[in-house]
């Protein structure tokens, strides 16, 4: 998921030098959607790791 988010940051950076301003616009939202989601993605799987503890 943090690949994806990547991925397309990278490529709204190539596309605002380039001088493509709707579709460099677009991955950066979609960027910042896939990192949000992968943030909560990983909150979530830290607290069931936490409250779900070691078995002894």
């Amino acid at each position: 998921m943090l690949r994806w988010a990547l991925i397309f940051l990278v490529v709204a950076l190539v596309a605002a030098v380039l001088g493509f301003g709707g579709l460099a616009g677009a991955a950066v939202d979609i960027a910042k959607i896939l990192f949000f989601v992968f943030l909560a993605l990983f909150v979530v799987s830290l607290v069931m790791n936490l409250v779900r503890g070691r078995a002894p």
